[in-house]
């Protein structure tokens, strides 16, 4: 049995109709910038947040950027930020000249470690990141009267946490703004890059679509220094297809996991601590492995495909490992030594499910951990 770590073709087949309608739709209407579907779309995404406004932009780095740049965080500002997250998120503070300040792990979630969150807050702190790394999200009560005991401003890393719910509302309607990314992998993926910010802050929104769109909200009269980051018609067209279906398909995510959480072998591999049902939209599924590189080889052999997320932890790449030299973040380090990512997509059938927990729970190497 062959099972690909995301199947994204057979998704596409069970729409392609209407994702075929819609592109004739957009090419027929020859307007392929901030168009109908585009202004529809951000209507569409807020009322699914939540939110009272949306602003479709490029890229989920973009999101992130364009939310920091609205707040007028910049050089000799602090963020503070999860050190276990993909790079995107630390380098939209260095793109805005702000200084990333990681925060370690907790072992049990693998999101950021909220108990050591107040003693990175300095006087030049602005801003928390709160990532809501692999879909699952970090609790926002502590963090929020953190927040408003230092005056800080809270922007969620939603980007991989489409539809996720805390305190019984969507992920990005209770902080300051909320930025996601519709690269296609993730829950609700275009069909190329595309990002988006919700808030319910007018201000906020009034500024970061100026700022999207080069500062300008009138054509030519340009009135703060932007950038061009605009999500293109074609892709808002193609998320307001798949939008229709995202609890569905979060729904069958957590089907997923649960059947994981139950039937591997916990002897062997640490998993994240479960959440309560919603709080969890499993866009990835870690398991930690002592002999993960042995684990994954094996499985690729039985022909289930993995990832790893992420290999090598930021403040050791080498766009960075002079800025966080001699710092030290052991719980980080443990999970990109360690995490695997198995197979879980929409319409993965039960078949692949028990064949590939069958696999995980026989690899010969057993884990000592």
């Amino acid at each position: 049995m062959n099972i690909p770590y995301q199947d994204l073709a057979g998704t596409h087949q069970i729409i392609y109709r209407e994702l075929e309608e819609v592109f004739k739709e957009v090419l027929r209407n020859e307007w392929y910038i901030r168009g109908r579907n585009c202004e529809a779309f951000e209507g569409e995404f807020a009322l699914y947040c939540g939110t009272q406004f949306c602003v479709g932009v490029g890229n989920g780095l973009d999101a992130i950027r364009l939310s920091l740049m609205a707040y007028d965080i910049g050089a000799g500002d602090e963020v503070i930020v999860c050190a276990n997250t993909f790079i995107a998120t630390v380098l939209a503070i260095s793109q805005v000249g702000a200084k990333p300040v990681l925060v370690d792990a907790d072992i049990k979630t693998l999101n950021v470690d909220n108990s050591k969150i107040e003693e990175k807050i300095t006087e030049k702190t602005k801003a928390i990141i709160l990532v809501h790394l692999y879909g699952r999200i970090v609790a926002l009560d502590q963090i929020v009267k953190l927040a408003d005991k230092y005056h800080l401003k809270i922007i969620e890393d939603a980007a991989q946490a489409h539809g996720a719910i805390c305190n019984g509302k969507k992920i990005g309607s209770q902080s300051s703004v909320a930025a996601f990314s519709f690269y296609p992998g993730k829950n609700l993926g275009a069909l190329g890059d595309g990002g988006a910010v919700v808030t319910n802050d007018a201000n906020i929104y009034e500024k970061i679509r100026k700022l999207a769109n080069y500062g300008s909200e009138k054509k030519y009269i340009h009135e703060l220094q932007g950038i061009n980051s605009r999500l293109d018609e074609m892709q808002a067209a193609f998320l307001r297809v798949k939008l229709k279906y995202l609890d569905q398909w979060n729904e069958m995510r957590r089907n997923i996991a649960e059947f994981y959480e139950r039937e591997l072998n916990r002897q062997y591999y640490v998993l994240p601590e479960k959440m309560k049902k919603g709080e969890n939209v499993y866009h990835i599924f870690p398991v930690l492995c002592k002999n993960r590189e042995n684990l994954q080889r094996y499985l690729n052999e039985n022909g289930i495909g993995t990832n790893i997320h992420y290999a090598k932890p930021i403040y050791k790449q080498k766009a960075y490992i002079s800025e966080f030299e001699g710092q030290e973040f052991p719980v980080t380090d443990r999970i990109c030594k360690e995490e695997l990512s198995l197979p879980i997509f929409p319409g993965m059938s039960r078949k692949q499910m028990e064949y590939v927990v069958e696999k995980v729970n026989q690899f010969p190497n057993k884990c000592i951990l």
